[in-house]
């Protein structure tokens, strides 16, 4: 057998969502790059699943059909050594003329896919449509997608219909290229239950082989789903079809697999036990549908057994066609590499597998409400399309390894993924199953020892503290040290405590932070945040460890009156926000690859001394609050800061970062928006002169920070509501707190 691929694939579903049509390659800006395939010919990677969609072809008809955009990016994939798998349907419904229920969708896409095989008769390998029964599901059972029916017979006529195509689609492009392979994908999945809906899991878990089913020619008399398909009440030609199918078959010549952690799923007629958004039902009985990996006690198959499953079933060879995780860096990358590693040992079993294939390269945008709405929600893949230039993350060096060497390795493999993990369960776990893979399977592919370490400085404050919370959620082994382990202002206890613990990086929380004492207090200040951070960077640099440190909004005097960017030159106007300036000189000077992020008017759920909660507390209270309109700021909500920073981390990003939420605000507009979202009366906040304030330390009227390197953080709007719902839980706990003066005297501090 060959060895195992690295392929790599973008997100492109063209999406009717109202009136609209949703294009995913527009979306990630690929539509308008062309030099985004050159940087995925330096990822080493054999073949992209790359497409020549019919709606973005052909919209109006093949007459007026314009080839240009993929005739450019299929000659320069050619040039590269990429072989293309090219898709001609993904997710979509066709030009408008048509959709998936139309009588004769499947001779209007044949006849494209003919054109697109004679313009195109040096591509081998083809995916005509992909995941027809999953589409078929989404639009006709479900009403999500396009045509949005709700019923079995339009199920599986659009099914049927898309079958059709396939079957048909590949015999147009075999009589131009008789070489062409049919790459077929899928949405492999399991579905489990309690016994009472064993009957419907039973239906499910033998209705997901459908699309291969009908391809192989298994749909005959004795099929066990032939019954429902003959209940259906088909026209004849779809009839005549399944026959047809029996009898002239049109297997792949590779099954492709993609597989998601929530495709298996868990049901459940115990509603009261699951929220109302999860019921739904079959007609007998209700039932929640929800993620098996977050309840079933035994864990769920996963990629590596539904594969073999597929294997097994089939006999054909298989390939891991998309292989993505819409969350953190670390738990893309462990899904990445388990899914590898998996592959590795089916090949060592036996089994025919092809390839692996990152999913998506440019990340995707909406796919969380699975394209039912347009919320421009961005789950970045390989790349992150956030930055001026597509900015490759620590999934590029992955995949890079993986296809150079077969294997790679990273810190955050050492420890599993959340869907190993006891705390990923959403609700209690069930037994449902007496067979699963080996628990801890992935300590097969992860290093011997214990895992490496991130170490934290500056434990007792908010941010320390936020960094431990978040490195415990993501599965992030973590020490963190308050100054009695690790003196930064001490050479000796910092080269002690980096050669007792270790780490593969540092995250510098420490310092001092109290801006209006500063004035009064220079040297002490320069000494914590300046020498403090040059030593640790010294130390880091001898000892080979990653660093980040914080810096502020206040190295800034505001006189630009726009946002701030990375390169804008420092002009701090107090002590604080020149003993910052002087560490990010200092730090970056002894170790480069150091990565300094600069941060603005923290707030977050957990810590009783922001701003924002503050604010909150005192109109609870019943109080007035007096807040600075002259004074303007980016807020950054902690946990979104701490995501990121540990993003930046792990892709290895260097230099000045800019990290807020996206928002300028003053602190007057803060708290009234801050008010309104959690129910106070905003019309208690009194904007005020900042001179009113009693500020010792100046500072600047204008301190907004924008990037250029990339907005990677969450909108101030969308901050403000995850915060206000963290909040509402504990709020009538929360008794009136101190004058928000020791706010600003101890806490504008980054």
């Amino acid at each position: 057998m060959p060895e195992i691929e690295v392929w790599g694939g973008i997100e492109s579903t063209v999406a009717r969502i109202g009136d609209d049509c949703v294009d995913q390659t527009v979306l990630s800006g690929h539509h308008e790059r062309l030099d985004d395939l050159d940087a995925f010919a330096r990822l080493n990677i054999h073949r992209i699943r790359y497409p020549v969609l019919w709606e973005r072809v052909a919209p109006d008809g093949l007459e007026s059909a314009d080839w240009s955009w993929t005739d450019r990016r299929l000659e320069r994939l050619r040039e590269l050594g990429i072989k293309p798998i090219v898709g001609l349907l993904h997710h979509g419904s066709g030009p408008r003329a048509t959709n998936l229920a139309d009588p004769s969708f499947a001779e209007r896409f044949t006849a494209f896919a003919a054109r697109a095989a004679e313009r195109y008769p040096w591509v081998e390998d083809w995916t005509p449509i992909n995941e027809p029964l999953t589409t078929a599901r989404f639009s006709g059972l479900y009403g999500l997608w396009y045509p949005h029916a709700r019923d079995h017979r339009a199920f599986l006529c659009m099914l049927l219909n898309q079958i059709d195509g396939i079957r048909r689609a590949i015999r147009a492009i075999r009589a131009v290229n008789p070489q062409a392979r049919l790459i077929q994908t899928e949405d492999i999945c399991r579905v489990f239950s309690t016994p009472h809906l064993a009957y419907q899991a039973a239906y499910e878990n033998e209705r997901r082989w459908l699309s291969l089913d009908l391809l192989t020619g298994r749909v005959d008399a004795e099929h066990p789903l032939r019954p429902y398909l003959d209940e259906a009440a088909l026209e004849a030609p779809h009839r005549r079809l399944l026959e047809e199918l029996v009898e002239d078959p049109c297997p792949p010549d590779v099954i492709g697999g993609n597989h998601y952690l929530t495709s298996e799923r868990f049901l459940d007629e115990r509603l009261e036990r699951y929220p109302p958004e999860t019921h739904g039902g079959n007609g007998i009985d209700r039932y929640a549908d929800v993620e098996a990996v977050r309840v079933v006690a035994e864990g769920v198959v996963g990629f590596e057994g539904l594969l073999l499953e597929t294997w097994e079933r089939y006999g054909l060879p298989v390939a891991a066609t998309e292989v993505h995780n819409g969350s953190t860096r670390e738990e893309q990358m462990r899904w990445l590499k388990e899914v590898w590693d998996g592959a590795v040992r089916l090949r060592a079993r036996g089994v025919d597998v092809r390839a692996v294939t990152a999913w998506s390269l440019l990340g995707s945008v909406d796919w969380n409400s699975l394209l039912t709405r347009r919320d421009g929600v961005y789950e970045s893949g390989v790349f992150d399309v956030r930055s001026p230039r597509p900015r490759p993350t620590a999934l590029t060096g992955l995949l890079a390894a993986l296809a150079r060497d077969g294997d790679a390795d990273h810190p955050v493999l050492d420890t599993p993924g959340w869907w190993h993990r006891p705390d990923r369960f959403f609700w209690p776990p069930v037994r449902c199953r007496p067979y699963t893979l080996p628990y801890g399977a992935w300590t097969l592919s992860a290093r011997l020892g214990e895992p490496r370490t991130l170490l934290i400085t500056g434990a007792t404050g908010t941010l320390g503290r936020a960094f431990a919370r978040h490195c415990a959620l993501r599965g992030l082994p973590y020490r963190v040290l308050g100054r009695h382990e690790l003196d930064i202002s001490d050479p000796a206890s910092v080269a002690a405590a980096l050669d007792r613990h270790r780490p593969w990086a540092l995250v510098n929380t420490a310092g001092y932070v109290r801006v209006d004492e500063a004035e009064a207090e220079p040297e002490r200040c320069r000494r914590e945040n300046t020498d403090g951070a040059v030593r640790l960077a010294e130390a880091c640099a001898a000892r080979g460890v990653a660093l980040v440190t914080f810096s502020t909004d206040l190295v800034f005097d505001g006189a630009k009156r726009a946002p701030y960017v990375e390169s804008d030159p420092v002009a701090p106007l107090g002590v604080y926000g020149a003993s910052k300036a002087a560490a990010e000189a200092g730090v970056l000077s002894a170790l480069p690859s150091a990565l300094v992020v600069r941060t603005s008017a923290f707030f977050g759920p957990w810590d009783q001394h922001n701003f924002v909660t503050q604010t909150l507390n005192r109109l609870r209270a019943g109080q007035r609050v007096a807040a600075a309109a002259d004074v303007v700021v980016s807020p950054t909500y902690v946990p979104d800061l701490v995501d990121a920073t540990l993003d930046l981390l792990i892709d290895g990003e260097a230099g000045v970062w800019h990290l807020a939420s996206a928002g300028a605000v003053s602190w007057a507009d803060l708290a009234r928006m801050a008010a309104d979202r959690c129910g106070l009366d905003a019309s208690r906040v009194d904007a005020v002169p900042a001179v009113r304030l009693g500020w010792t330390a100046p500072r600047p009227a204008y301190g907004v920070l924008g990037s250029e390197r990339g907005f990677i953080m969450p909108a101030l709007d969308d901050a403000l509501a995850r915060y206000a719902a963290a909040r509402a839980p504990v709020a009538a706990q929360i008794g009136p707190a101190e004058g928000l003066a020791e706010y600003f005297r101890t806490h504008h501090a980054h």
